[in-house]
């Protein structure tokens, strides 16, 4: 089982709007490895050594690799092609789209808005990774140390309402999220059930001067 490569990339080809192939060139030797497109602005500069861990995938006509920059990243993939009608192409999607810590927060907190946000992933898809993996993630997250604080959010359907009225009033998805997070820090407001109260303090911190 090859389980990380450590060497210098020597090409990149855009093979989709989520994902390229990379070649990691390790020892004299190629490989060829998947990546998503987020990972490439996260690569360090041409010539310098990387290390990728890696996942293997075994098909009839062809052999996959797979390529992350952390072992968190790598775990996570694996646990999401474990869910029923998840498969590599979703979970790289879902990777790229939202990124390791939003990713997880959003499987743990069971919300299934911003886990559709992502092409390809409709309601039934986001509330079976959902279902499936919030327990275990819960534990993985505390087991690896990956947020030692996550950021306290609203209840699901708090967030989803919260989520839809700032939508429509036309701030962006990112910009929402980055909202929540930075409420969450508000002890006060985190032991809010009242909507309207996340809705006014979101609001007023997307209004503040950059």
């Amino acid at each position: 089982m090859v389980t990380y490569l450590k060497g210098q990339i020597t090409g990149i080809h855009k093979t989709h709007a989520n994902r390229a192939l990379i070649d990691l060139e390790v020892n004299g030797v190629g490989y060829g490895l998947v990546v998503t497109s987020r990972l490439l602005k996260e690569l360090p500069e041409s010539g310098e050594t990387v290390q990728l861990f890696t996942h293997l995938q075994m098909r009839e006509d062809q052999l996959l690799l797979y390529g992350f920059l952390s072992r968190a990243e790598r775990d996570l993939f694996q646990r999401l092609i474990s869910v029923n009608g998840v498969g590599a192409q979703l979970a790289l999607a879902l990777l790229d789209a939202l990124g390791l810590q939003e990713l997880v927060q959003a499987i743990i907190s069971g919300n299934t808005r911003t886990l559709s946000r992502t092409p390809g992933v409709g309601t039934k898809t986001a509330e079976r990774i959902a279902l499936e993996l919030k327990t275990k993630l819960a534990q993985w997250r505390q087991d690896t140390g990956l947020i030692t604080r996550p950021p306290a959010t609203p209840t699901p359907d708090i967030q989803e309402d919260v989520e839809l009225t700032l939508g429509a009033l036309g701030y962006t998805d990112t910009e929402i999220q980055q909202a929540l997070m930075a409420l969450g820090e508000h002890t006060t407001l985190s032991k809010s059930k009242n909507p309207e109260d996340w809705l006014r303090e979101a609001i007023a911190w997307l209004s503040q001067p950059p």
